[in-house]
């Protein structure tokens, strides 16, 4: 009897310990496949896209096999932007419990918002015009709320410093573009890149920076929307501002104007509701004198606003959430939202009359789609759409190399890891930068030709060679200044604010090297020389005539001029 009970006892204590052993290795092997993901996620500007997308999807589902199946309640606020994408891809894209191929864009998007978050999110950006407020504020608001407003205050610095204004209307030369749906226009204002695009291409209108902002806030964990005026006869929406939930309060956020709504007596964030109730805080934003500075939203106008939320059906989906409860640790990164929670928060802020999912991100598909489709149509648009950004997408090594230090910069990779092998932004953006007369001699020096990987093809003639030579000078001129632009950028978000000035001023600005990036390389000249005390010269600088900012450079002169002492001025 008593061996029977002590074979017993092993045998249960023997199961005991396989079960152990099977749970480990469930656990090491759901690891090991979020692991997998990150590691592709890291490399995602070197991998081929499509091959990227198997690979990521297939791990999730690996991942996901052992899990709970979520649930698959569709949130009520996806009915806002029915008519916006086909309803079986939106039921697809919403509500598939399986990881699907196109959700590897969505995890891109996410890791790379919230790589470039974390850091941002440090002193050195903090928002100097807010200093002695953000102090005040303490004892009122609390240090959390405090801190969270410090964060989205950093996060909307840096996108007004890093994403360089377009006008809503692209009037660069461009051919005759297609016909496009949903009443959108050609090169008509939010939709004509997206966020991602927007970030990695640093330049964009209001709309796309508010993209970037809003994506930047939803990693840092604050509820962020777009803010609309409501017409009362058509119901037609104005965006104006991005508010950011902190409280009770939206604090709000102008990112065509590159500058926070000032409060009242040009103290602080202005809240929603401040700008209800006291008239001035939204008429400060015109500048006196200057008619075409007249800000179009006045007290009236927001009385009633639209909160309108950046989301597209991957980040309000069933398998996102599940994916959120499994990101831990140094994994952490916000891939899910709860879309009916987020509305109803703002809803229950006065002011708020209606809450929908932004159609803008869902318009930038259908646009980009349309272009890709007509461009396979039209040779001279599809070789405009191409040749535009090919510096940056282009099939060549120069592009590629382009591309992974702007990736290097994104995620704060500023300098070489020699141990790991990893090359840093600023040498990646350094490679750009040809000497001008080595450029000059592409087109006949052949020995250069090949150590730039260039060889002329079979059957291709000298008329057509020397034109794809003249070609690649003209994309090597603009990688190059775009890489010196950046480079300039880089040592003021790495804090040498006197390097950062000198690239600024004798090289970004260099009149022999001029190209479309000089109206924000002036305004980050301005803000380095805000910074180290030059407050004349700053004010200069945001005064200049014929700006795209030159709006809100007013505003911000003005702000400046009173933190200073001097005598207000527009």
């Amino acid at each position: 009897m008593v061996a029977l009970v002590g074979c017993g006892d092993d045998t249960a204590l023997v199961r005991k310990i396989q079960n152990q052993r099977q749970a480990k290795q469930q656990m090491v092997t759901q690891q090991d496949h979020l692991a997998e993901i990150f590691v592709l996620l890291r490399q995602y500007i070197d991998l081929e896209p499509e091959k990227a997308e198997r690979q990521i999807a297939y791990h999730l589902n690996r991942w996901s096999e052992s899990k709970p199946e979520p649930d698959a309640k569709v949130p009520e606020l996806l009915d806002t932007v029915k008519g916006v994408m086909p309803p079986d891809q939106l039921t697809r894209r919403s509500g598939s419990l399986t990881f699907l191929p196109g959700d590897a864009d969505h995890l891109r998007d996410c890791y790379l918002f919230n790589t470039l978050y974390n850091w941002v999110d440090t002193d050195q950006h903090d928002e100097s015009l807010l200093t002695d407020w953000f102090k005040a504020q303490e004892k009122e608001l609390g240090g959390e709320t405090v801190a969270q407003l410090k964060t989205a205050t950093r996060l909307f610095d840096w996108t007004v410093r890093n994403i360089a204004l377009e006008a809503d209307f692209d009037q660069t030369p461009a051919p005759p573009g297609p016909s496009f749906p949903l009443g959108m226009e050609f090169r008509g204002p939010g939709y004509r890149q997206t966020d991602y695009q927007t970030l990695i291409r640093g330049t964009g209108d209001g709309l796309q920076r508010a993209g970037v902002f809003t994506q930047l806030c939803r990693q840092a964990g604050i509820p962020a929307a777009v803010l609309a005026s409501i017409d009362d006869s058509t119901g037609d929406l104005t965006p104006f501002c991005v508010g950011v939930l902190l409280g009770d309060q939206i604090y709000l956020f102008e990112p065509r104007l590159g500058i926070f709504v000032p409060g009242p007596g040009q103290e602080g964030i202005a809240t929603l509701a401040q700008a209800r109730r006291d008239p001035l805080v939204l008429r400060r934003l015109s500048i006196a004198g200057f008619d075409q500075f007249t800000y179009p939203i006045a007290k009236e106008n927001a009385q009633q606003c639209a909160a309108l939320f950046n989301v597209l059906p991957e980040a309000i989906s069933p398998r996102m959430q599940q994916l959120q409860s499994g990101l831990t640790g140094n994994r952490r990164m916000n891939v899910y939202v709860d879309v009916d929670q987020l509305a109803a928060d703002f809803d229950a802020v006065t002011g708020i009359s209606s809450v929908r999912i932004w159609d803008v991100p869902y318009l930038a598909e259908v646009y980009r789609a349309t272009c890709e489709a007509y461009a396979e149509r039209d040779p001279q648009f599809a070789f405009w759409y191409k040749a535009r950004w090919a510096m940056l997408d282009g099939d060549f090594d120069m592009a590629d190399k382009l591309a992974r230090g702007r990736w290097q910069h994104l995620t704060g990779q500023f300098s070489d890891d020699e141990q790991e092998s990893i090359e840093g932004a600023r040498t990646l953006y350094m490679q750009q930068r040809a000497p001008e007369f080595e450029i000059d001699d592409l087109r006949i020096d052949v020995d250069l030709q090949q150590s730039y990987g260039l060889r002329r093809d079979l059957g291709t003639g000298s008329e057509q060679w020397d034109q794809q030579l003249t070609q690649i000078q003209f994309l090597m001129r603009m990688g190059k200044r775009t890489a010196t632009y950046w480079l300039s950028l880089l040592q003021a978000d790495d804090g040498r604010l006197e390097t950062a000035e000198n690239w600024f001023s004798k090289r970004a600005l260099d009149e022999e090297q001029q190209s479309y990036w000089e109206p924000s390389a002036r305004y980050n000249l301005a803000r380095v020389a805000e910074a180290l005390g030059e407050t004349d010269r700053a004010i200069e600088l945001y005064k200049r005539v014929g700006e795209p900012q030159e709006h809100g450079n007013r505003v911000r002169a003005r702000l400046l001029a009173k933190q200073a002492g001097q005598a207000e001025e527009s």
